[in-house]
């Protein structure tokens, strides 16, 4: 298990308003693999260019709902905090925070 394996509830400020994503990460075969679902758009994706170094967490992946989106995640990984930000092509970055659950 890395530092970053688990459940994490994220909050992503943006635009259009907050934003709640369950991010699941696990280890397969070595690698980091991952999924980010949102409950209230009902849709799950899975993230891409997934990448830690550090307590640097790095991804990115595409949604449908609420809009169209690529994002890209840069987050940093404390205990079982995250804080971070997501940006969306040329739009403003948008404040992201989580935690871990059990």
């Amino acid at each position: 298990m890395t530092r970053a394996t688990g459940n994490w509830r994220l909050v992503i400020d943006t635009p259009i308003g907050r934003q709640h994503v369950v991010l699941e990460l696990s280890t397969v075969d070595g690698r980091l693999r991952g999924t980010a679902r949102d409950d209230k758009h009902g849709q799950e994706v899975p993230l891409t260019d997934l990448t830690l170094d550090g307590d640097q967490l790095t991804w990115a992946q595409a949604i449908r709902k609420p809009l169209r989106l690529n994002l890209t995640f840069d987050v940093t990984i404390a205990g079982d905090e995250l804080t971070g930000h997501a940006r969306a092509g040329r739009l403003p970055a948008s404040k992201v925070s989580g935690h871990r659950t059990s």
